[in-house]
Order: structure tokens, then sequence, then C-alpha cells
């Protein structure tokens, strides 16, 4: 989430005037996150999520990404919902944006989450696979691996400003990791990037998924490579093998992994620690200064790829 587009009072009426939410009490912009233009807004029926769509979010996506929602909440995934207006429709304009509202989720992110809420959210996402089968739209994974050459090529001249060798490691991980690639595993909905800031608690229980806007059809247990790399290393980039056997054993409670799936896990970390590396460093090297958003730094994820390149076997992961 961020804020890229200003929204005066003004408009801001006038976008509500098609909406039976009350008059708006309380506006703010939210500055985490790296995709769209987002608020958070209250009004005597309740409190809610704006969010404006920028031009990195392709608008013949949205209808993909807003149904999945209610689909998954349907399914019993908490998860924030469409607001649909007057008219029926989940989507509007405004500030010359395709523009959403939502349900908003109590709840809080976690910073440092302990191995016990890494076993909540590995059986969160488990569930979340599943609710996800019978969705009848589909995506491709617009950021997989068959299309990372592009980054690369467009990250390699400059990476070496950011850290000495890092165009080297980009350029040898990519190709060992793209030409040992898996096929055939299990596939449907995944989220793509359920990170801490994507994933709300409540008394130590999972209370809401959100941020859905990497949501794709790929490999289900890619989806927990991107969440090993994301829940399980310390701040000084550490593995923690604790909360990584916690948060497997948590997914596999709800959805056992195959054979295959379980074989495939170290090469998908790589892959995982691979993607996050190269958006990170495009939009370090690229960065608005005019946004509301500070880029992450792209050597987190250099750190923990150079770990995964050094993993033989599954049980280095606690399976």
């Amino acid at each position: 989430m961020a804020v890229y587009t200003d929204v005066s009072f003004e408009d801001l009426e006038s976008f509500l005037a098609g909406y039976n939410i009350g008059v708006p009490l309380t506006f703010k912009g939210i500055a985490e996150g790296v995709e769209n233009s987002n608020y958070f807004l209250s009004t005597a029926k309740g409190s809610f999520i704006l969010t404006l769509y920028e031009k990195r979010v392709k608008i013949e996506d949205l209808p993909f990404f807003l149904g999945l929602l209610e689909h998954l909440a349907a399914g019993g995934v908490h998860c924030p919902l469409p607001v649909r207006n007057l008219a029926g429709a989940q989507l509007a304009t405004l500030g010359g944006r395709p523009a959403a509202l939502f349900t908003f989720l109590n709840g809080v992110s976690l910073r440092r989450p302990e191995a016990g809420h890494c076993a909540a959210v590995g059986a969160a996402l488990a569930k979340m696979h599943e609710a996800g089968k019978g969705f009848a739209l589909s995506r491709e994974n617009a950021l997989g691996h068959d299309g990372w050459s592009e980054l690369v090529e467009a990250c390699l001249p400059r990476a070496d400003e950011i850290e000495p060798g890092l165009a080297d490691l980009i350029r040898t991980a990519h190709a060992e990791i793209t030409s040992n690639w898996p096929s055939g595993l299990p596939q449907g909905v995944i989220h793509a990037d359920l990170f801490p800031d994507n994933v709300l608690f409540m008394n130590g229980a999972v209370s809401g998924l959100i941020d859905f806007y990497f949501a794709c059809n790929d490999a289900f247990v890619y989806d927990l490579a991107v969440m090993l790399n994301a829940w399980c290393f310390e701040p000084d980039v550490a593995f923690n093998v604790t909360k990584s056997k916690s948060l497997i054993a948590g997914y596999v409670k709800q959805r056992p992994l195959s054979q295959e799936e379980r074989e495939a896990l170290p090469i998908l970390t790589r892959g995982s620690a691979l993607r996050f590396l190269l958006t990170r460093l495009y939009d370090w090297l690229n960065h608005d200064p005019h946004a509301l958003v500070r880029p992450k730094d792209p050597r987190d994820y250099a750190r923990r790829l150079r770990f995964h390149r050094k993993v033989r076997g599954v049980g280095e992961y606690g399976l």
C-alpha cells in the first residue's frame, strides 16, 4: 500500500455519493507498500480502505482480483470484501484512476512473528489455496520465472552500484534457477506476496489476509516458498529453522505436500528470493522521489538468495 495520487475532499465526497456508506469522518493516506494509492476511510457506517489503482496494475486484471476476494470470502477466508456501489459495481473512478472501496479488517501485522504465528499463517495459506478452488477466472503469474529475464536485463547494468558482486550473483542464480525450474506441480490460485505486513493477527490468531494484487495461478508450493523467505529470516538475515518447521507444519496439516512438491522446495525458495531481489532492486534504482513510500532494500534478498544456494535438501527447512 502507498500513496501516489492525492484525493481532494471535494472529489472524495463526489465519489462517495455513489455509495451507501455515509459521510466521511476520517480520511488519511497509508504509506506502506509499493503498488497502489491507499487511504483509510471512516464514516458513520464503519471503516473502509479506498484503493486507487496506479499504472503498474493492469485494469484488465481487476475483475480477477476483486472477484477472487468475493470467492475466497465465500469460502471462509478472512479477506477484504469489495463494497459494491449503488449501481452494483465493484469499480468506480476517482482522481482519474480506477478505484474501489473495501471493508476494513481488524487486527495488526507483526514486525517480529514467532514460531506460533508462522504455524498459524501456514495453515491460513493452505486454507486459502483450498478455498480458491473453483474460482472461474485465472491470471498468469506476471512475475513468474518466465518473466524474470526482462528484469535481469534492466537491473544488471547498475546492480553493482548497490552491492559489489550483485550483478554476478543475479546472472548466475537466474541461469541455474530457470534451467532447473520444476514443472507439473499442483497449481491453483496463490497469493504470491504473503509477507508479514499482509497478514493481520488478533489474540495470536490470523484475523485477515490482505493485498492480493500479485495473486495469480501458479504452483501452490511456490507460495509456501515465498513465505519461507518472508517469515523465517531474522533481522540479521539468519535463517530460523524453527519458524520454517512451524510454518510448513501448519500448512501440511491443512494441505499435505506431495513428494514432488517437497523435492521442489529448495529451487523454489531460490526462485522466490531472486524474484523479490529483482523487483526490489528495480524499484530502488527507479524510485519516484515524489511518492509517499520507501523502496525496500534489495540486499536483504541477496543475502537470502545466497543462503538458499547453499541448501542441499529439504531437511534444512525442517521437513
